[in-house]
């Protein structure tokens, strides 16, 4: 273990060393660099990927191309990164460019005329070396907030263009737009009592407090331990131009001098991005929003940018021996921040007991669980979790109540709910719905006879749902029999059941391109000229739910476009 310990460790040291091109990528906007989200930074259900390059609180600036290539990918999505472009350049590295409001000339020709081919408006494009070559600094797009941003800014990534690792773009000489001389910001430390061991009379998770010392570090207060115990932190980070927190780089802890646990966000895969949630104390972070970063594991995971010891990161006190505990937090720039915790082993009583569990039943999240009662079923493969947990399960007045969020599910497991009572329409008209408060959320779901069956992530309550509602259509500018010469037109359509599931707009009969924004739930046609009719225009658009349930908006407006 301690020879491959040291592998890991040297791998790291390499890779932080390797000989990125420094000056080869330039930045992709013409301001200052200022950042609102950096490399590794812990985000819901992910870490993220890139940078998030503030654009004065606005829209419209012009993005460029960091360095010369070929356009390779474009991905127009309602979620996610929004209107993304992909460039991939000689030196086996690809630039990603995200949130966009739109792309620009040839580029953006390419992207009108794959909408109306495809007459959809989420669409991916995979493009050859020859097809749109780009230079260093060309204009490719204007920034916007498109996606699930929730602020206009420009994200920005590195990839390898053949494993798709995404790469810190510090290592490519991004530092140098940014200066940094303040030290990360350590505002928790935790102690966890593992496998029902004892921590300062506690057999829970307790705060530490400390305090700093002349030298700049700090010290905790002792703790005294009889069993495995684990640490956790919150911390952050600041710069010197950007004015917000953003994460932090590395963080480290040893024990008397050994290494215990850490990591460092140099690199990481798309593999990596769920295992943020056993990283953190997911339970704490769902109850409070806070996102505490675990420095051990019960069980080891998969994440592939940790290293740790033969304990996985947890301390065993032993009688007779006083520990010495280190946490050392660092940004890119070199900032460290350091904690010290003395521990000694104590055998005394905890005084205050762990929180009771009222569950029956169990979870190995190593083995296979099937669990069944009245109409419902549910199966969790080896690996849906990543600890052991006492699991609450329970059947009411049809409702299935599954445990709740506060244990994060790695990847899908399988509900299955039956109903023999229902009408052979209204069977096509059901589905598996989790149920968050008074909102309905909609999961794909498949049918054999009266068995209903759903892939899904996350644990809550769960219940069918009949939907026969049609989806509301609503025209923002009312436009029925008048002459209009506005440039667009907004359509607003929701679905209180299963949700949205296609729309499209016909304008005098020819299939035109809505766009839709997820956060107005509006869809916006741009007039052309190509498509209008000098005098009467018909417009309809049909909107169609998960379920089938359809909508059909009709209106007819005037134009003269004999006037521009």
């Amino acid at each position: 273990m301690r020879i491959f310990l040291f592998y890991l460790l040297c791998c790291s040291t390499l890779f932080a060393q390797n000989n990125f091109p420094k000056d080869y990528f330039s930045p992709p906007l013409d301001i200052p660099m200022q950042l609102s989200g950096n490399f590794g930074e812990l985000r819901p259900n992910h870490f993220h990927a890139g940078f998030d390059y503030k654009t004065q609180q606005r829209e419209g600036l012009k993005v460029y191309a960091s360095a010369e290539g070929y356009v390779s990918r474009i991905k127009i999505s309602t979620f996610g990164n929004g209107k993304t472009i992909y460039i991939t350049h000689p030196n086996g590295y690809t630039s990603v460019y995200a949130h966009l409001q739109k792309a620009v000339g040839r580029i953006q020709d390419f992207i009108t005329a794959t909408h109306y081919k495809e007459q959809a408006f989420e669409i991916e494009m995979y493009l050859k070396p020859g097809e749109i070559p780009i230079k260093k600094g060309d204009w490719i797009a204007i920034s916007g907030n498109t996606g699930a941003s929730e602020g206009p800014h420009l994200h920005f990534e590195i990839r390898d263009s053949k494993t798709e690792f995404i790469i810190n773009p510090m290592l490519f000489g991004f530092d140098s737009g940014c200066r940094d001389t303040k030290k990360p910001t350590i505002s928790g430390l935790y102690v966890y009592p593992l496998f029902s061991s004892t921590v300062n009379k506690s057999n829970r998770p307790i705060v530490l407090n400390y305090s700093l010392q002349k030298d700049g570090t700090y010290l905790s207060d002792k703790v005294l331990a009889n069993g495995p115990i684990g640490f956790g932190i919150t911390a952050d980070d600041y710069d010197d131009v950007s004015f917000n927190k953003n994460g932090v780089y590395s963080v480290n802890s040893f024990l008397n001098g050994q290494l215990k646990f850490g990591y460092q966000f140099d690199t990481h895969s798309f593999d990596d991005m769920r295992y943020v949630n056993a990283l953190i104390d997911y339970s704490k972070y769902k109850k409070t929003g806070q996102r505490v970063q675990k420095l051990f594991m019960k069980n080891k995971y998969g994440l592939t940018f940790i290293t740790s010891d033969a304990t996985k990161g947890q301390v065993i006190p032993t009688p007779n021996l006083d520990n010495v505990y280190r946490i050392e937090v660092a940004d890119f720039f070199g900032n460290k921040t350091q904690i010290t915790v003395p521990i000694q082993f104590d055998t005394t009583t905890a005084i205050i007991p762990q929180e009771p569990t009222v569950s029956s039943y169990f979870i190995k999240s190593t083995v296979d669980a099937v669990f069944e009662k009245e109409n419902a079923s549910v199966f969790f493969p080896a690996g849906t979790f990543y600890d052991d947990f006492e699991l609450n399960f329970d059947v009411k007045n049809g409702i299935l109540f599954l445990h709740d969020d506060s244990v994060p599910a790695h990847s899908n497991f399988t509900i299955s709910l039956t109903d023999s009572t229902l009408s052979k329409e209204l069977l096509e008209k059901t589905f598996i719905a989790r149920i968050d408060r008074d909102q309905i959320n909609y999961n794909t779901t498949y049918r054999k006879d009266s068995i209903f069956s759903a892939k899904v992530k996350i644990l809550g309550k769960y219940k069918l749902v009949t939907d026969t509602l049609a989806p509301k259509v609503t025209i923002a500018k009312p436009m029925e029999g008048k002459w209009v010469n506005q440039d667009a037109i907004q359509i607003q359509i929701s679905d209180s059941g299963s949700g949205i599931k296609t729309y499209n707009g016909f304008l005098n009969d020819r299939w035109v391109l809505f766009e839709y924004d997820n956060k107005t739930k509006t869809i916006t046609h741009y007039f052309a000229d190509d498509f209008l009719l000098n005098g009467a225009n018909e417009l309809k658009v049909i909107v169609t739910d998960a379920m089938g349930n359809s909508t059909t908006f009709e209106t007819h407006f005037f134009r003269n476009l004999n006037t521009k």
